[in-house]
């Protein structure tokens, strides 16, 4: 690939760098893990340019274990417009859905009685122990 055919809002180097800040990947951990010929200043200077090699994008992919296609079409302008779409669309009053059929608040009651359940068993196994160890200690 060259950089004519790298689509103009698209910069690799400031992807790089957005994917190790979200990551929490330090420019000297991305230098220590690419190998002894990286250091901190040539991650810095890399994540200033809007180009960089197909090797180098791989090196870095790897390292940061996501897909070289991500930093290649991360777009912050398109997701930014993705976000406000979506966002736009919730109707006012009506919480966002993560997801269909997945309810965070009846996950957590289900939860909350599961763990009723397994209290009530643990209390009735406790209460049968006790009531073993009376007549153990009447005999």
């Amino acid at each position: 690939m060259n950089p004519s055919s790298q689509p103009d809002k698209v910069h690799y180097g400031r992807n790089i760098k957005r994917f190790r800040d979200m990551l929490g990947i330090k420019q000297e951990r991305l230098a220590f893990e690419l190998g002894a010929d990286w250091s901190q200043k040539r991650i810095s200077l890399l994540e200033k340019r809007a180009f960089i090699e197909a090797e180098v994008l791989e090196q870095i992919a790897l390292v940061l274990k996501i897909p070289v296609e991500a930093i290649r079409k991360f777009d912050e302008e398109t997701a930014l417009l993705n976000l406000q779409t979506n966002f736009n669309e919730i109707a006012p009053g009506k919480p966002p859905v993560m997801s269909e059929g997945f309810d965070p608040l009846m996950k957590w009651v289900k939860a909350i009685e599961e763990n009723e359940r397994l209290y009530e068993r643990l209390l009735r196994s406790e209460r049968e122990k006790v009531e073993l160890l009376r007549k153990v200690l009447e005999k």
